[in-house]
């Protein structure tokens, strides 16, 4: 299976489907990395936070140890946490990420999150998650003063050194995008931002296109990410929309395949998470049909602005600490 590219930078090429290793078990990860290489996937989404890049690094390893692709292949993202955003951390960081992927590069490193947090040490924890002392009877996340333009300046240091091919952001608005391009010596190749049917973001994503910016949407199949965090309900899935049920029905879908094929069509990549082989390649089956300007039309109506990931609403309820990003 063939899966198509976008440009990146000055000559990037990024597989349009990748697999999120988000909330994947440590236990499963390595299997199913190889399983989504065997079945055609080049494009692996990783970070620090999600406790798994030993793993996926071991994943990684089986699979070009077994011939089903080379390093070059690839395309391996990763992510700077937000406790390491201070420019002295920014390398440290960077370097575990490598240490546990078992690479010397990465092809694209983000700034997980606009959101600076006190440094924790490795050996006191890693991946330090949210909270600064998971000991304390009330613990709290806790902010730490460093402007972003300190931390994009170390970013760019990685490219300097040959550490990560490309760097770019996650979870920016159009006003910290804007004001970035200000400051950036060198612009960010990507923006990864949640986007589905329902937070569908095409102003955002316009202003990327207009700026060279490529953009990767997380969560494309919206709710589904987050039953397990009880931060969604069944009922609020996307792929039951009568729209997306139609469409699905007319063209010999599944209403996954549909939501998906939204999202690449939109003229973005996106990083479905799963860890059953079947929905591997289901994931993937998007690019034999194509859907006409009134199927996206219909999908594009199902916006409501639902984000599912904000801070301002998971880091009160699970870090009794309020840290709003977004108006």
């Amino acid at each position: 299976m063939l899966i198509p590219t976008q440009a990146v930078g000055t000559d990037g090429q990024m597989p349009v489907i990748g697999l999120g290793l988000w909330k994947i078990d440590k236990a499963v990860v390595a299997d199913v990395v190889v399983e989504a290489i065997r079945a055609g996937y080049r494009h692996l989404d990783s970070a620090c936070d999600y406790g798994n890049e030993k793993e996926v690094g071991e994943g990684i390893r089986r699979a070009i140890d077994e011939g089903l692709c080379t390093r070059e292949d690839l395309w391996v993202t990763s992510k700077l946490w937000n406790t390491y955003h201070r420019k002295e951390h920014v390398v440290m960081a960077m370097d575990q990420t490598l240490h546990d992927l078992g690479l010397d590069y990465v092809d694209l490193y983000l700034v997980h999150f606009p959101i600076a947090l006190e440094f924790v040490p490795f050996e006191t924890r890693y991946p330090p998650e949210w909270l600064f002392d998971p000991s304390e009877e009330l613990p709290t996340m806790k902010s730490a003063a460093v402007p972003l333009h300190e931390t994009w300046a170390a970013m760019e240091t990685l490219v300097d050194s040959g550490l990560s091919r490309y760097i770019g952001v996650c979870n920016y608005g159009v006003s910290l995008m804007r004001d970035m391009l200000n400051y950036a010596r060198i612009t960010p190749a990507v923006l990864q931002i949640e986007s589905h049917p329902y937070l569908a973001q095409q102003k955002l994503m316009r202003f990327c296109r207009e700026q060279d910016i490529a953009v990767t949407a997380f969560s494309p199949l919206a709710a589904l990410s987050y039953l397990e965090l009880d931060m969604a309900d069944a009922s609020e899935s996307v792929l039951e929309q009568p729209a997306v049920q139609a469409i699905a029905k007319r063209l010999g879908k599944t209403p996954a395949q549909v939501v998906l094929r939204w999202g690449v069509q939109r003229g973005n990549a996106i990083i479905p998470k799963t860890s059953k082989p079947e929905r591997l390649l289901e994931n993937a089956s998007v690019f034999d049909f194509e859907l006409t300007s009134d199927d996206m039309d219909q999908i594009n109506q199902l916006d409501r602005h639902q984000r599912f990931n904000d801070p301002g609403v998971f880091t009160e309820l699970a870090f009794n600490t309020f840290f709003p990003i977004y108006e």
